[in-house]
């Protein structure tokens, strides 16, 4: 697998972001911590029309990305290779 391995979940606001960062552990167990960023969509301006990612990184390429992106979508979310 390859080193660097970085999941990307890709969240409709922020709440959902902040909620399924904290979860991460329960759920999947101790690794990175996840990241959030705020990835304003092109040509918006409005913090309303952002959405908001949680950077997982997963160096031993142990996570499983269908299980990530089930994680995802019960934030109404998905995941995305960066």
């Amino acid at each position: 697998m390859d080193d660097d391995v970085t999941h990307l979940l890709v969240l409709p606001d922020r709440d959902a972001a902040e909620e399924a960062a904290a979860g991460f552990a329960d759920r999947f167990g101790s690794g990175g911590e996840p990241r959030i960023v705020r990835d304003a969509l092109a040509g918006e301006d409005d913090a309303e029309d952002a959405q908001w990612l949680v950077l997982v990184a997963d160096p031993d390429g142990r996570l499983d990305p269908a299980e990530l992106d089930a994680y995802a979508a019960a934030w109404e979310g998905w995941t995305e290779r960066p």
